[in-house]
């Protein structure tokens, strides 16, 4: 059994569907079928239970998926690791975050590292109020940032993270019983302004200029740092609308976070500059693209103290 054959197998046991395993190794659907039956006609039995809705392991399959994946995992890492090696790919990824996501990335380092043992994953700390300097500036290689990014700032790169929203807001907020909110809440509440180096499409994708229905929220103070952020919501200055897992990581007396209950889900994305990244950059970016985004838990409905939080 040729190793294409192996990997076509498993990912169809995984899957248990022929057009996404198609799809998910760039092969056509037919040369999944006829590697399938090729496999099958070898073996003397049937691998797949196969119906016009459904496809399932036969017991025969299910053993040889069984004894099968230990030893391609094994020759899978290996074959990084002498694709790695020819490629010069060793060093440190700088990478830049903000607030507690590198505690959500562990999946995607662990798995980085392992391909690529002379690798590794430094993380980096900017700060929303001047987003794109370090990336511009060479400080770091690659940025997680909340999409839409400009592109006139930065290249796009695989999404890794999807979390729901929530609304900051002063603990004797009228806002602030009502256990949750909409973004048609935000009418007429005053919203962080984030100064002049923050672009207002990026920043506008997590704190709105007006609601769905197109009412208008006025923004207010500006501030540079979380800490002052956090200072004008305890204040009852402004609210801000923070990402769902925040409440996680960060309690303070004086501020509440409220589910925001039909915000768009923030997508996180590695973005990168323009200039062709180096190959250890560009191994954890294909490491990114081929494990795909990871939902991280709602933490918005699950509150003990009133929380404070940073804004990430």
């Amino acid at each position: 059994m040729e190793l294409r054959d192996i990997e076509i197998f498993l990912t169809l046991a995984e899957e248990l569907h022929f057009g996404r395993t198609a799809e998910r190794l760039h092969l056509s659907q037919a040369r999944v079928s006829q590697s399938i039956k090729q496999q099958e006609r070898r073996l003397g039995g049937a691998l797949f239970d196969r119906s016009t809705r459904t496809v399932a392991l036969t017991l025969l399959g299910q053993r040889l998926r069984d004894d099968l994946e230990p030893g391609f995992g094994l020759i899978r890492a290996a074959m990084d690791r002498a694709a790695a090696a020819a490629r010069g790919c060793c060093g440190t990824v700088r990478l830049g975050v903000m607030g507690a996501l590198p505690s959500e990335l562990s999946w995607l380092v662990q798995a980085y590292v392992t391909r690529y043992p002379e690798c590794g994953v430094e993380f980096v700390e900017f700060h929303f109020s001047d987003p794109f300097v370090k990336l511009r500036t060479g400080e770091v290689d690659l940025q997680l940032m909340w999409l839409p990014v400009p592109e006139d700032r930065a290249s796009r790169g695989p999404v890794v993270l999807r979390e729901g929203r929530v609304l900051a807001v002063a603990e004797d907020s009228p806002l602030a019983a009502s256990g949750f909110v909409s973004m048609e809440d935000l009418a007429g509440q005053t919203v962080l302004d984030p100064g002049e180096h923050v672009p207002r499409e990026w920043f506008a994708a997590m704190c709105p200029d007006h609601t769905p229905s197109g009412r208008p929220i006025p923004r207010g103070p500006r501030a540079r740092t979380f800490h002052e952020v956090l200072a004008l919501v305890a204040a009852g200055r402004i609210v801000c609308p923070l990402n769902g897992h925040v409440p996680r990581y960060y309690s303070y007396p004086g501020v509440v976070l409220l589910p925001i209950n039909d915000a768009p889900l923030t997508e996180w994305a590695l973005v990168l500059p323009d200039s062709a990244p180096a190959p250890h950059v560009q191994a954890l970016l294909d490491t990114a693209r081929e494990l795909g985004p990871r939902q991280i838990d709602d933490h918005a409905t699950d509150f003990g103290d009133p929380v404070l939080t940073p804004l990430d």
